[in-house]
């Protein structure tokens, strides 16, 4: 399938989607949004790829933000609306992915943007990363899960200030407050995130969406993350993975995933 915003390319069980708008800064749109839907949902069920690596296109950003130009003139239902579609069709959808998303954050990762990359479940960042949340310079509020997602990854204070005050956070800030796991050269970027993706996929893709599943409920109202912990682990058993996993350790060798 062809993609008007989004550049595909799968390599050694590998994903790469690059959001491509660089006239505007790679901003997300509704159609930016419905695409990259389309790609999760086709990834997700795809045997061939067991990593998905999420970047903008070009050297200045990620995702600069949402195109404001889409609701500038929205009322108090629209509003509701676009940010419940937005969580629903993208941000949660790769949140509750069961294949790990990497997001290799080069450039602006602003607004719309850097809940993008929260959503994914590792960050890594170039050196020139400047990352925020200024909606409140807007009249409005992060909508897709930036008020939620930034807290539980650095903390209520810090994730406070800086949408509030719409401070935009450096890289190695970043990497010190837990948002970014690691920071590199832009030139080593996708190598990094490359290296990364090779050596999850040397493990139990099993037992990896088990372990997504069980992370995200730690975070999920009502949800007791210990009993879910429990019954993930206890599932794992009942795979072939496993029988392979326990058996290649006791045999000394390298397990066949």
């Amino acid at each position: 399938m062809m993609y008007k915003h989004l550049l595909i390319e799968k390599q050694d069980k590998i994903a790469w989607i690059s959001i491509d708008r660089p006239e505007k800064l790679n901003a997300l749109n509704s159609e930016v949004l419905e695409e990259l839907h389309a790609v999760f949902s086709a990834l997700k069920i795809d045997e061939e790829v067991r990593v998905i690596v999420l970047t903008g296109s070009g050297e200045k950003a990620f995702v600069a933000g949402a195109d404001i130009s889409e609701f500038a003139q929205f009322d108090v239902s629209q509003g509701k609306s676009l940010a419940k579609k937005g969580q629903d069709l993208v941000f949660d959808f790769i949140a509750n992915m069961t294949k790990p998303v990497i997001a290799a954050v080069n450039g602006f990762a602003l607004g719309g943007g850097l809940e993008l990359a929260l959503s994914c479940h590792i960050r890594i960042a170039s050196a020139n990363a400047r990352m925020g949340l200024p909606e409140t310079s807007l009249g409005v509020i992060p909508g897709y899960g930036g008020t939620q997602r930034l807290a539980q990854l650095i903390g209520r204070g810090r994730a406070t200030e800086l949408i509030l005050t719409c401070r935009m956070m450096g890289a190695e800030e970043a990497l010190q407050t837990g948002l970014v796991s690691r920071v590199v050269s832009q030139e080593e970027l996708l190598a990094t995130a490359a290296e990364m993706g090779g050596k999850i996929m040397t493990n139990s893709s099993n037992a990896i969406a088990h372990a997504l599943q069980a992370i995200a409920t730690g975070y999920a109202e009502g949800v007791d993350g210990f009993e879910a912990e429990i019954a993930h682990f206890g599932n794992c058993f009942g795979h072939p993975e496993f029988k392979e996993g326990t058996q290649a350790f006791l045999e000394k060798r390298k397990a066949n995933y």
